[in-house]
């Protein structure tokens, strides 16, 4: 059984019942198209019986790696997010999520929260104590390659070359 899919039957037949949830596990393929985490996600809910069905309160925690957009190094940086969730037998599409016979399964529940928090455009500013700095042109291209510099200027450009910043 995956270690997310949590049995709530003890939680279902008493009203006002709540259960600790403490994991550290890897989730497959959890990333967005800049950044990722590779490192098991650790798990810290609180779940509980309400009227409507189980509520999961708490935080989940991650590193992501991803590629400095400005410097093109490899950063990585913690990530905490609150949650604060709830399972129900009849889920609303994108509000709830469903309670499958007596399980609840905390997977969806990680994707959505971690991916939503993951940087768009990560950037190593404020993660390190090293200044980020572009890539140099020349750095940047596989030898034999010319750069933008080394192009002649477009004359319908030619008008901002004269503003003074």
């Amino acid at each position: 059984m995956n270690e997310l899919r949590i049995d709530v039957a003890d939680l279902l037949t008493h009203a006002g019942a709540r259960r600790p949830i403490r994991l550290a596990v890897p989730v497959a393929d959890l990333g967005g198209s800049t950044a990722r985490v590779e490192a098991p996600v650790e798990i810290d809910l609180l779940i509980e019986r309400v009227p409507d069905g189980i509520v999961a309160r708490g935080s989940i925690r991650a590193t992501f790696v991803a590629e400095c957009g400005i410097c093109l190094r490899p950063i990585g940086a913690p990530l905490t997010v609150e949650v604060s969730e709830l399972y129900e037998d009849h889920p609303i599409d994108g509000e709830t999520y469903p309670i499958e016979g007596h399980v609840i399964d905390l997977e969806q529940l990680v994707r959505d929260a971690v991916l939503l928090d993951l940087p768009l455009a990560p950037t190593c500013v404020g993660v390190g104590d090293e200044a980020c700095a572009p890539v140099a042109a020349a750095e940047a291209l596989p030898s034999g390659e010319t750069g933008p510099d080394d192009a002649p200027a477009d004359p319908r450009w030619s008008a901002l070359s004269q503003l003074e910043l």
